[in-house]
């Protein structure tokens, strides 16, 4: 079944996507299951008849869509014959006529379905269809996005160790560390990447291979990612293509962080920030 925060994730894009594309109506639903999808988010429609609706692979413009992994179209809904005609009373309730769905594939696997619809028979161009198709990348995006968190997590979950823990698994550790604080930003849901961070916290705070007393140093978030990133063997240009920052603020934010915890170089950096529980 869907998460909250992934639906919440569909309602920002479909959100997005009317504003940009001016379709009236934009609707759209995750898959409960490899078969149906159901619809739960709406927008600028004038009655309830789309909500709730279960879509079946295979079944209508969407099912079409989910069956064959692609975006489909028609330009008049209710006298199309490229489509079954299971929902045409919700359609027909609705008003709508010409109608774009788009699949949210994540992988190999479809995960949603995005519409666009217009209440008149007239053809869709391909502006409207770039701008579904954006929309429903950036729910894609955003799905993979939680998938790597959720991986990560439990990869995570038994690993924070304390003193003699050896160094083999605790390389594992840092990786993890590092994956995690990157995504961090790109987390639109609250509570997910609280939860993330949390975690990073106490991956961070563990007491590795080279752990020792050190007085405590405060780092900027963005100071701890790009150290994170030095610490992993990243240059300045693969740390800014990580963070999806530019190689010169990857820089700014390299030398600031080096300044607070009084190191010259790179590798002095990444040693006291461990010792100082910043990195595990």
């Amino acid at each position: 079944m869907p998460e909250r925060g992934e639906t919440e994730e569909l309602r920002s894009a479909l959100l997005g996507l009317r504003r940009t594309s001016g379709l009236p109506v934009v609707f759209g639903g995750l898959l409960s299951d490899a078969r149906h999808a159901r619809i739960g988010e709406l927008n600028g429609t004038r009655t309830p008849a789309l909500r709730g609706l279960v879509i079946s692979s295979g079944s209508g413009l969407g099912g079409k869509a989910i069956a064959l992994s692609r975006p489909c179209a028609v330009t008049d809904y209710p006298s199309s014959r490229h489509i079954s005609h299971e929902y045409d009373t919700a359609v027909a309730a609705e008003g709508l006529r010409s109608v774009v769905a788009v699949p949210v594939v994540v992988g190999r696997t479809v995960r949603g379905v995005l519409y666009g619809a217009l209440r008149a028979p007239l053809t869709l161009g391909d502006r409207t269809f770039d701008a579904v198709a954006s929309a429903a990348r950036d729910v894609e995006q955003a799905l993979a996005v939680r998938d790597e968190v959720r991986r990560l997590l439990a990869a995570t979950g038994g690993q924070v160790a304390g003193p003699g823990v050896q160094a083999g698994p605790w390389e594992d550790v840092r990786e993890a560390h590092r994956e995690l604080r990157a995504l961090a930003p790109r987390i639109v849901d609250p509570a997910l990447r609280d939860e993330l961070l949390a975690v990073c916290g106490r991956l961070a705070s563990a007491a590795g291979p080279e752990a020792a007393p050190a007085p405590r140093v405060r780092l900027a978030p963005r100071e701890v990612d790009v150290i994170a990133c030095v610490a992993s063997g990243a240059t300045n240009a693969a740390a800014a293509e990580r963070l999806g920052l530019r190689p010169e603020t990857v820089k700014s934010y390299l030398r600031s962080a080096m300044r607070k915890l009084g190191a010259r170089t790179r590798l002095e950096a990444v040693v006291a920030a461990r010792r100082a529980g910043l990195l595990p």
